[in-house]
C-alpha cells in the first residue's frame, strides 16, 4: 500500500461581503454575482477586513496570532505555539472513496484549532498502525455575515490513500503533534473501511437526501449503520447551514451548523464512505466558486468530473458491478436557477459520454445515478423540476440508466417505469422492472431528517396502499414558471422519514432490490431492478 497526499494547496481566495442591488441580483448567476462582488472589492478594502478579522479573533484569546495566516503550512504551525496539541481531539471523521473504490480511500476529519503536522495512521491490524501519511489542511474563514453571527475559522484535513488492496479492511486512525491514534490512550478513536472487492459480489448500499441536524437524522444514521453498507449516498441539502437555500447574495447561513453535523454523521461516515453531492442549500453563495469553496474544503470526492474546482459534486465511481454517477442539479434547475448554467454545458456533455463508457464497460450491469433536484415528484413544496427533465432525461433512457435517485423533497416517493416521460409499466409494491426494456424507477428519498413536506393526495405504502388513477401536480417550467400536470406515475407516497437500502446481487440474473425504510424500521416500499443480457 502506498499512501501519496495530494499537495497542499492554499485556500479558497474569498472576498467579504458587499450587497448587491437586489434588482440587479435578480438578473445575475451566482458566478455573475461573484465577478461583481470582487469588482467592488479593492486591496485596501481587502487589508482592512482582514485586519479587523485577525484582530476580533486574536482578541478572543482562541487562535492569537493565526487568524491572518494565508496557507495551510503556517495556518498549521503558527497557533500550534499557544495550543497543546494533546488538548485537541480531532472530530466528524468522513470517509469519500476516491475514483477507484478498489484502491483508493478518502479521510477527512475536523479540528477546533488550528494543529502542528496532522496524518493519517492506517494499518491492516488495530494494533499495527504503522504507516504513517500526511493530512492537508484545508482552513476555511467565515465572516460575520449578519450582526447575530459571529465570524467563524474552521479546520478540514484530508488525507488521500492510494495503492490500497481490493477487499481488504483496513484499520485507520488521525492525529497530529501531540495527539497519537496509536497510542493506547486513543485507541478508542481507530476506526475501520474496507475497499471495493476485486471481483463483483453481493453487497449493500444506502440513499437519501436532505438530512440536516435532528433526532430525526441521527435516527436514521443509526439505521443506516445496521444495514453494514459498502458506502451511502447523500443527494444534497447535507447539513442546512444554509435555511435560504436560494444561492443569493443575501443568502446567511451559520457555518457552525457543519460542525454540528459533521459530529453527528461521524458514527457512520467514519467507517462508510459518504459520497455527497450538490443541493440548492449547499450553495453558500459567499465561497467562491459558484458556492461551492465549503463544499471543497470539507469534503474530499473523485476528481474525475468536467470540473473538480468548481463542480465538486459531479463525478463518478464504480463498486462491483454498479456503476454510480454524482450530478449537479444546481446546473440545470427551472425552480432555483441561481447556478443555473453554470458548467456551460460541460456537465451534459460529460454525462453523455461517461454513460455511454459506463453502459460499454465490461462487469458493470446497473448504472445509478443520484442528484438533488426531483426529476418526478407530486409534493406541495417543490414538485418536479423541468430543467432536469429537458436536459438529462433523454439521456438517462439512451443510456439504459437502472435507477435514478432525488432528495429535495422531504417525503418519500417512487414511480412506475418510466421511459420518454411516460409510464412504460406499473410498478406496484413488490414488482420487478427490467430497466433495459420496461423503463426507469425515479425515486424521491428525501426523508433524512429535515421537516416534513406533504402530498395533495393521500400517502399510498406498504399496508396502507392507495393506488390513484392519477394524482394533479405541478412541474417548474423555464422562468420559474409552474406548469400544472395531471400524471399517473405516482405509485408510491409516504409522509415519513426514511432511507433506501438497496441490496446488489450479481450473477447470471444480476438485480438490485430495493427497500425502502422507515424511521421505525418498518419496510414502507420495495421492488426489484434486473438487467437482461
Amino acid at each position: 500500500m502506498t499512501g501519496t497526499p495530494r499537495a497542499s494547496t492554499p485556500p479558497p481566495s474569498h472576498t467579504p461581503r458587499v450587497g448587491i442591488p437586489e434588482r440587479l441580483a435578480a438578473r445575475m448567476t451566482m458566478p455573475e454575482q461573484h465577478d461583481y462582488l470582487r469588482t467592488k472589492l479593492t486591496r485596501r478594502g481587502l487589508l482592512r477586513t482582514s485586519a479587523v478579522t485577525a484582530g476580533a479573533v486574536a482578541g478572543s484569546g482562541l487562535l492569537a496570532g493565526s487568524a491572518q495566516a494565508t496557507s495551510p503550512t503556517l495556518l498549521a504551525s503558527s497557533a500550534a505555539a499557544t495550543v497543546d496539541g494533546s488538548l485537541v481531539a480531532p472530530f466528524g471523521r468522513h470517509l469519500a472513496f476516491g475514483a477507484d473504490p478498489k484502491c483508493q480511500m478518502r479521510v477527512s476529519w475536523q479540528v477546533p484549532f488550528a494543529v502542528r503536522r496532522p496524518y493519517v495512521r492506517v494499518g491492516l491490524k488495530p494494533w499495527d498502525l504503522g504507516r504513517k501519511i500526511e493530512a492537508e489542511v484545508r482552513p476555511l474563514h467565515t465572516p460575520a455575515l449578519t450582526a447575530k453571527l459571529p465570524a467563524v475559522d474552521q479546520y478540514y484535513l484530508h488525507a488521500a490513500l492510494d495503492g490500497l488492496r481490493p477487499g481488504t479492511t483496513y484499520y485507520y486512525g488521525v492525529g497530529h503533534d501531540g495527539f497519537d491514534p496509536a497510542d493506547p490512550r486513543h485507541f478508542s478513536t481507530v476506526g475501520t473501511f474496507r475497499t471495493a472487492p476485486a471481483r463483483a459480489e453481493t453487497f449493500v448500499f444506502t440513499a437519501f437526501g436532505d438530512q440536516g441536524v435532528s433526532y430525526h437524522a441521527l435516527a436514521n444514521d443509526q439505521l443506516i449503520l445496521g444495514q453494514n453498507p459498502s458506502f451511502h449516498l447523500h443527494a444534497g441539502d447535507i447539513c442546512y447551514a444554509d435555511p435560504d437555500g436560494q444561492g443569493s447574495d443575501h443568502d446567511t447561513y451559520d457555518a457552525r451548523v457543519w460542525d454540528q453535523f459533521l459530529a453527528q454523521t461521524e458514527s457512520v461516515a467514519k467507517s462508510v464512505p459518504w459520497m455527497v453531492t450538490t443541493g440548492n442549500h449547499d450553495m453558500e453563495a459567499w465561497y467562491s466558486p459558484n458556492g461551492y469553496g465549503g463544499q471543497n474544503a470539507r469534503w474530499s470526492l473523485p476528481g474525475n468530473g468536467p470540473d473538480a474546482e468548481n463542480a465538486p459534486g459531479i463525478y463518478s465511481f464504480t463498486y462491483g458491478n454498479v456503476a454510480v454517477v454524482a450530478l449537479d442539479a444546481n446546473d440545470v434547475s427551472y425552480e432555483i436557477p441561481a447556478n443555473q448554467g453554470y458548467t456551460g454545458g460541460k456537465q451534459t456533455r460529460w454525462l453523455d459520454r461517461r454513460l455511454a463508457e459506463l453502459r460499454a464497460a465490461r462487469g458493470i450491469d446497473f448504472i445509478v445515478v443520484f442528484f438533488h433536484h426531483c426529476a418526478f415528484s407530486t409534493t406541495n413544496s417543490h414538485a418536479s423540476d423541468g430543467g432536469v427533465r429537458d436536459a438529462w432525461l433523454p439521456l438517462f433512457d439512451k443510456h439504459q440508466v437502472d435507477l435514478v435517485i432525488n432528495g429535495h423533497n422531504h417525503v418519500y416517493e417512487r414511480t412506475d417505469a418510466i421511459k420518454g416521460g411516460r409510464v412504460t409499466k406499473k410498478m406496484p409494491i413488490g414488482e420487478s422492472v427490467d430497466a433495459a426494456r420496461e423503463g426507469i424507477v425515479y425515486v424521491t428519498a428525501g426523508g433524512a431528517g429535515r421537516s416534513l413536506y406533504d402530498f395533495p393526495v393521500p400517502d399510498s405504502y406498504e399496508g396502507h396502499v392507495k393506488d390513484l388513477d392519477h394524482v394533479d401536480t405541478y412541474h417548474w417550467s423555464k422562468g420559474q414558471v409552474k406548469t400544472k400536470d395531471t400524471v399517473e406515475w405516482s405509485r408510491v407516497r409516504y409522509t415519513g422519514y426514511s432511507f433506501l437500502a438497496v441490496e446488489v446481487a450479481p450473477g447470471q440474473r444480476p438485480r438490485m432490490t430495493v427497500t425502502a425504510l422507515a424511521e421505525s424500521g418498518e419496510r414502507i416500499d420495495h421492488f426489484e431492478v434486473t438487467r437482461s443480457h
